[in-house]
C-alpha cells in the first residue's frame, strides 16, 4: 500500500466529514427550510405504520411509553376530567406530558406528539385554574362607546331587528370581541403552564334551541355574534401575520396553543335541541346560519376543526365527504387538520361500533385526518392499515391527512420545542387572569327587571343596611356557578372542586362592615317575615351538566329554587340571580320579584356578580339569546314569524355605577 501525502489525507478527511454531515443532516429537522420542503422530506421517509400512527389520537390513560413508541402515536388527549392525579399541580402535568413526548422522540424519525385538552372556559380540567364564564355569558358582553346623534342614526338601520334602549345622549352598547381575545390569551398561558400545546376550543355552534344540553357552549343564537367571538382564536393562537396564505394554520410560539373550531357543522340546530341528533335545514340555511363562523375561524388561521356528532338532513357529519373534503378543504381552502370527536367514528353507525370497519372507511374517506379513538387504538390502526393495503382507502387520502397534521406540528414549533418546561407554572390561576375573569363576569350579567318602574329601581343595592338575607341553592356553591366542563366532564357541586369566590362570599366581601349578612339556603316564609331584612338576594338555577345529560324538555329552575323565590320574595324586597346555561322558565316568578338578573355560568370569580349588584359597575349585558315565555314556543329565534318572547334578543336594562363608599 502506498503512502498518502498530507494534502491527500486532508482531502480524504474532508470528504468523510462531508459525507457524515450529509448523512446526519435531514431537511425536516431544519427550521430554516421552507414549510413545504420540511413536510415533503419527512413524509418521503415515513412508513405506512408511521403515517397511520400520526392519524391516531389516544387517551392519556392508555398512552404508555411502549404504546407511543410501538405505534408511532401522533396525539394524546385528556378526556373531560381525565387528570394525572387529583388536584394535580402544573409540574405533575408537565412531567406526564414530557414522559409521553420522550417516548415519541425516541422513535426512528422522532416526530413529536401533540397533546390536546378541552379548555372551553379557561383551563377547566385543572385544579386552581381560572374558570371564565361559559360562552353563553361571553356572548352578551358589551363595550360602552359614547356616540353622537349622527352615529346612532347611522347604526339604527343595522340594529333595527334588535331591541335597543338608548337616548341620543347616553351610551350605546356594542360587542366586545377584545374581551374574548384577552380570555384566549390568558387561557393559552394557563394551558401552556401545564405543558399542553393544543386545546379543543372554541365551540362556535349557533344554538338555535335552548333545550340542547350544550347551549351554554354557544355564544349566541345569532351567527353574527358567534362570528365576532371567533376573535378568541387570535387570543389562543396569536395574530395572523400580514399576507398569510389563506387557510394555512398559525400558532405564534411557545406561549400560544393550537385552537380547534367545533363542531363542524350544524351542531346547534338539531331537532328539539337533542344532542348529536339531526339538523334538518336547507343548504341555504346551513350556509347562512351555521357555516359563517367557520369562514372567520379559517381566516384567523385556526389550526384544527372538529367534526360534529350530529347529522345534516340524515347524513352523519363524520361521514360527510361533501362538506368535510369538498367544501371545507377544497372550497374554503382549510389547510389545518380535521379531527373527529370522541369516538366519533364509532358513532357513525347506530348503535355505535356496530360496524367499525365501515366507520373507519366512511370517516377517513370523508376527510377526517386525526381520529380521537380514544381507547381501542389497535382496532383503528389495524382496520385502517388493512383498508389502505387493500386499496379500499387510497394512499393519497392518508398522505393528505398526514401532511395536514405535520403542517400544524411544524407551524407551531413542536419540532424545535417538543418538551415542556416549568417557566409558565405561575400563570395558572394568576391574579391577573382572575381579575380578567371577574371583568368578564361583570360584563356577562343581563338585568332583566329592576323595580316595578324605571323611577323606582331596586338595583344597585345599598352596601350599608341593617340586615340582609342571601338565599338559594346556588348562592354558596362554586361548582354550580361554574357549571359543566369544570374539573370533571359533567361538573361538580360544592366548594371543594377548585379555588374561587362564591356569590355569598362576594356579597360579604362587598357590603359595609356594619351590614349583617344572613345566609339560609332554603328559608321558609315565616323565617323571612320575622327576619326584618332590608332586602334579599336569591341565587337559584340549574345544576351542572354537559352534553346529552343537559338535554331538557322543561327547562325549569331546579328544586327547591322556585319555592325559595316564593318564600323570600313574597315577604321582602328581593333580587333573583339566575345561574343557568340557557334561558329557563321564569315567567311564573317575574311579577313577584323586584329585580331579575341572568348571570349564566360565571365561573370561579363570583366577585364580579357582587361588583354589579352593589353598583361598583353598571349592568351593560344584552341578551344574545331570546328568552322564551314557555317551552311550547321553542324553537324560537329572533326573526321568526311566531316571535313572542318574554325578553327579546338584544334586551338588557342598564344601570350606572354609584361609587358607594
Amino acid at each position: 500500500m502506498g503512502k498518502f501525502s498530507i494534502p491527500k489525507l486532508g482531502f480524504l478527511l474532508l470528504c468523510c466529514l462531508a459525507a457524515l454531515t450529509e448523512a446526519t443532516y435531514v431537511k425536516y429537522k431544519d427550521p430554516k427550510q421552507p414549510l413545504g420542503v420540511r413536510i415533503k422530506d419527512l413524509m418521503r421517509r415515513m412508513t405506512l405504520a408511521e403515517k397511520i400512527g400520526q392519524m391516531t389520537q389516544i387517551e392519556r390513560t392508555v398512552a404508555t411509553p411502549d404504546a407511543m413508541k410501538n405505534y408511532f402515536i401522533g396525539s394524546v388527549l385528556s378526556g373531560g376530567g381525565s387528570v394525572p392525579a387529583q388536584k394535580a399541580t402544573p409540574e405533575t402535568w408537565i412531567e406526564m406530558v414530557n414522559t409521553m413526548q420522550k417516548a415519541s422522540l425516541s422513535t426512528r424519525l422522532g416526530i413529536p406528539m401533540i397533546y390536546g385538552i378541552d379548555a372551553v372556559h379557561g383551563h377547566n380540567n385543572v385544579y386552581k385554574a381560572t374558570i371564565f364564564p361559559h360562552n353563553i355569558g361571553l356572548g352578551v358582553t358589551r363595550q360602552v362607546l359614547y356616540l353622537d346623534a349622527k352615529m346612532i342614526i347611522e347604526l339604527f338601520l343595522y340594529q333595527l331587528f334588535k331591541v335597543l334602549h338608548f337616548a341620543l345622549d347616553i351610551d350605546f352598547h356594542l360587542l366586545d370581541p377584545n374581551l374574548v381575545k384577552r380570555i384566549g390569551e390568558a387561557t393559552a398561558l394557563e394551558v401552556r403552564a401545564t405543558g399542553i400545546p393544543y386545546v379543543f376550543a372554541p365551540c362556535i355552534a349557533v344554538c338555535r334551541d335552548p333545550r340542547w344540553g350544550r347551549c351554554y357552549e354557544s355564544y349566541s343564537e345569532d351567527h353574527k355574534i358567534v362570528q365576532m367571538m371567533t376573535e378568541i382564536i387570535t387570543g389562543l393562537q396569536g395574530g395572523l401575520p400580514v399576507h398569510s396564505k389563506k387557510g394555512v394554520p398559525f400558532v405564534a410560539g411557545k406561549n400560544k396553543v393550537a385552537a380547534c373550531a367545533k363542531h363542524y357543522v350544524g351542531d346547534g340546530g338539531t331537532t328539539k335541541g337533542i344532542n348529536e341528533n339531526n339538523t334538518v335545514i336547507s343548504w341555504n340555511g346551513l350556509f347562512s346560519i351555521h357555516m359563517p363562523a367557520y369562514f372567520n375561524s379559517i381566516a384567523k388561521g385556526v389550526a384544527t376543526i372538529m367534526t360534529s356528532y350530529s347529522s345534516w338532513n340524515g347524513k352523519k357529519m363524520h361521514a360527510n365527504h361533501d362538506l368535510v373534503t369538498d367544501f371545507l378543504k377544497n372550497k374554503l381552502k382549510f389547510r389545518g387538520f380535521v379531527i373527529s370527536d370522541w369516538q366519533g367514528l364509532d358513532r357513525i353507525t347506530s348503535p355505535p361500533h356496530a360496524n367499525y370497519s365501515y366507520s373507519v372507511e366512511a370517516g377517513v374517506g370523508a376527510g377526517i385526518d386525526m381520529v380521537m379513538v380514544p381507547y381501542n387504538f389497535t382496532d383503528f390502526i389495524d382496520d385502517l392499515t388493512y383498508q389502505v393495503k387493500n386499496n379500499i382507502i387510497p394512499m393519497s387520502r392518508i398522505d393528505d391527512a398526514v401532511k395536514r397534521i405535520l403542517r400544524v406540528k411544524f407551524v407551531m414549533g413542536l419540532f424545535e420545542n417538543p418538551m415542556a418546561d416549568n417557566s409558565l407554572v405561575n400563570q395558572l390561576g394568576s391574579q391577573e387572569h382572575r381579575e380578567l375573569a371577574r371583568e368578564a363576569v361583570r360584563k356577562s350579567l343581563v338585568l332583566l327587571k329592576n323595580g316595578e318602574s324605571a323611577d323606582k329601581p331596586l338595583l344597585p343595592l345599598p352596601k350599608k343596611a341593617t340586615k340582609i338575607l342571601v338565599a338559594g341553592t346556588h348562592a354558596d356553591n362554586l361548582g354550580y356557578q361554574c357549571g359543566g366542563w369544570t374539573i370533571t366532564w359533567q361538573g361538580l357541586g360544592g366548594n371543594d372542586l377548585t379555588t374561587g369566590t362564591t356569590i355569598l362570599q362576594a356579597v360579604k366581601n362587598t357590603v359595609d362592615s356594619s351590614t349583617q349578612v344572613v345566609y339560609s339556603e332554603n328559608p321558609d316564609a315565616g323565617f323571612v317575615k320575622s327576619g326584618e331584612f332590608s332586602y334579599a338576594i336569591v341565587v337559584v338555577g340549574e345544576p351542572p351538566y354537559a352534553e346529552t345529560y343537559g338535554d331538557s324538555l322543561n327547562l325549569t329552575i331546579s328544586e327547591p329554587g322556585p319555592m325559595t323565590i316564593y318564600n323570600v320574595c313574597g315577604s321582602v324586597k328581593c333580587v333573583v340571580v339566575v345561574i343557568s346555561g340557557r334561558p329557563v322558565v321564569v315567567q311564573p316568578f317575574v311579577s313577584s320579584v323586584d329585580a331579575l338578573v341572568a348571570a349564566w355560568l360565571p365561573g370561579t370569580e363570583g366577585q364580579g356578580v357582587a361588583d354589579v349588584l352593589f353598583g361598583d359597575y353598571g349592568f351593560t349585558g344584552k341578551l344574545a339569546r331570546t328568552w322564551f315565555k314557555t317551552v311550547d314556543q321553542l324553537p324560537m329565534n329572533v326573526g321568526d314569524p311566531h316571535y313572542d318572547p318574554l325578553f327579546p334578543f338584544g334586551f338588557g336594562l342598564t344601570t350606572k355605577p354609584t361609587h358607594q363608599n
